[in-house]
């Protein structure tokens, strides 16, 4: 849970520091509009090398974002990179279809300094080492144009970047225009409202060389009268934490209702705060008028693997038999379209399903808001999950060999179209044991029963199928490499239902990179990860029950 703390106090006036955005690497210049293209419809089925330094895999793997999961960086750009990455190519691409200028000629905010040495080392250890709430801050509105219609812009950026060479700043030119593709992915379909209800929803933007950044969106309609365009507060961070992010966007609409100008103090506060780790908590001083400082309390929640997702969305649009057959299409990798009017729907079923495959991560193409200008995305021939807004759902679903899953309200079924295996495809014993664990929830499960419940119907799923991994990884050393014995693996399966899933299982990439990164971790890691403590807790417990009878 996010737990959001007030207190009033007075302090003198302070000035405030941050560090500097990382840059990105600098694409070839000679890759063309095709490039998008090429890379986006190609063939993603060849492994992806894993780096040397596996200190820190099992945190990487668990870091989930629109997908978002962080994979290993491959050395080779002919090489697999994942269906997301090649999507990220739209980026050297994006100039072509876009050529406005949506940055403002708004005031900068005054010139800030980098944190200096004494101050990053007084960083506590609850604290994530060098790791902030966000890069920066943008405030995207649909803007009237010439033709009539209306171009979402960017009109505000926080922090400005100065002192970057000219590829960089071409390169952040085409990310911020990027965004205004994700903050109003219905394009110029836009005009004046008076009524508007806001909503939260996220994504990720991945760079040519896989570098993933998260996107936080909350549209709102700002107070005024009359008829006006909403506005889009967009926070791009490394960290993929939905729900505390949310609750920042909570404190930015608090602020706009008083006036524009007061949310960037509170950013600025923001900014210069370190990220918490998991179970600890960060306070971040805010001034508003006549209600003096105010210091505002964010905890992180212990589960960080879950804390990207809300399940509560997932389990209000879908049956438990329905969520299961949606796992069941994403385990084995195939081609799945999200259809929905709202776009936090689109978002939070999409974490969602992508986190029911823990201990294993999505390695395709994930987009949870596909912009209208993007549609054509839906034609990759490579697994995708994708989210769709419902107006756009005829250009969507007409494709073969998919499963397209309406989450709309008053729907007529849920399956628009569908493989027609989905109900076959898990161990029937297994299956119906996920649905019996699911009976522990009930409509009025709270978010922290349904992190309980959830993860406890599904990991025992993979801990029955393939938690003897480990006894088949070979190693002729202490620090040599492991080797996994993939046939005796399958063929120790006693189980004939279990055997002919494991055996299409072990050819998805999700299987195929998580044993990767167990053959090239060292030996002293092995059974210290929080899969492989389930796993000995489930084979302690079965030996238990062997003695008793």
């Amino acid at each position: 849970m996010i737990t959001v703390r007030r207190n009033i106090m007075t302090s003198p006036r302070r000035t405030w520091n941050f560090s500097s955005m990382r840059s990105r690497t600098r694409p070839s210049q000679d890759e063309g509009e095709n490039y998008f293209r090429r890379r986006l419809f190609s063939s993603f089925r060849e492994r992806s090398k894993i780096p040397e330094d596996h200190s820190s895999d099992i945190d990487k793997r668990r870091a989930l974002s629109d997908g978002g999961t962080e994979t290993s960086k491959v050395e080779d750009e002919d090489r697999e990179m994942g269906a997301m990455k090649r999507f990220s190519t739209f980026f050297s691409s994006f100039r072509g279809k876009n050529s406005k200028d949506g940055v403002s000629n708004e005031p900068d905010q005054p010139v800030s300094t980098e944190l200096s040495l004494v101050e990053e080392k007084s960083k506590e250890q609850r604290y994530n080492s060098g790791q902030f709430f966000f890069e920066y801050l943008v405030v995207v509105r649909p803007k009237k144009t010439k033709d009539e219609t209306y171009e979402p812009q960017i009109i505000y950026q926080f922090p400005k970047k100065d002192g970057m060479v000219r590829f960089q700043k071409e390169e952040e030119e085409k990310t911020l225009k990027a965004l205004t593709l994700f903050c109003f992915p219905e394009g110029v379909n836009w005009a004046p409202l008076t009524e508007y209800r806001s909503e939260t929803f996220s994504f990720v933007l991945t760079d040519v060389d896989g570098t993933r950044k998260n996107g936080y969106c909350r549209r709102l309609l700002p107070d005024g009268k009359g008829a006006r365009p909403p506005e889009a507060y967009c926070v791009i961070s490394n960290l993929a934490c939905f729900g505390l992010f949310s609750k920042i966007f909570d404190e930015v609409e608090q602020r706009r209702k008083i006036s524009m100008a007061m949310i960037y103090p509170f950013m600025l506060s923001l900014r210069e705060a370190a990220f918490p780790a998991p179970g600890h908590t960060v306070n971040i001083k805010s001034f508003i008028p006549e209600r003096g400082t105010e210091i505002i309390s964010l905890t992180r929640p212990t589960d960080s693997w879950l804390e990207h997702v809300d399940f509560r969305t997932l389990f209000s649009c879908l049956s438990d038999e329905e969520v299961i057959q949606v796992f069941a299409a994403t385990v084995l990798e195939r081609r799945i379209i999200f259809i929905a009017e709202e776009l936090g729907t689109l978002s939070q079923v999409i974490h969602a399903v992508a986190v029911l495959l823990y201990p294993f991560i999505w390695q395709h193409t994930l987009i949870s808001i596909v912009p209208e200008i993007l549609i054509d995305v839906v034609m990759a021939p490579t697994p995708y999950l994708l989210g769709v807004q419902k107006r756009l759902a005829d250009q969507a679903t007409d494709q073969t060999d998919l499963l397209v899953v309406d989450l709309s309200e008053g729907r007529k079924e849920t399956f628009i179209k569908r493989m027609g295996d989905e109900d076959t495809i898990l161990p029937h014993k297994l299956k119906d044991e996920i649905k019996q664990a699911l009976g522990a929830k009930n409509e009025k499960s709270s978010l922290e029963e349904l992190n309980r419940v959830v993860p406890e119907a599904f990991l025992p799923f993979f801990i029955k199928t393939v938690g003897h991994f480990s006894k088949y990884m070979v190693r002729n050393g202490q620090d040599k490499q492991g080797e996994f014995q993939r046939k005796s693996f399958c063929k120790a399966i006693e189980s004939k239902s279990t055997r002919r899933f494991v055996k299409k299982f072990v050819q998805t990439q999700m299987f195929d990179l998580f044993i990767q990164e167990v053959e090239q971790r060292p030996a002293s890691q092995d059974g210290t990860g929080f899969f492989e403590r389930k796993i000995a807790e489930y084979q302690k417990k079965m030996r238990e029950k062997a003695k008793k009878h």
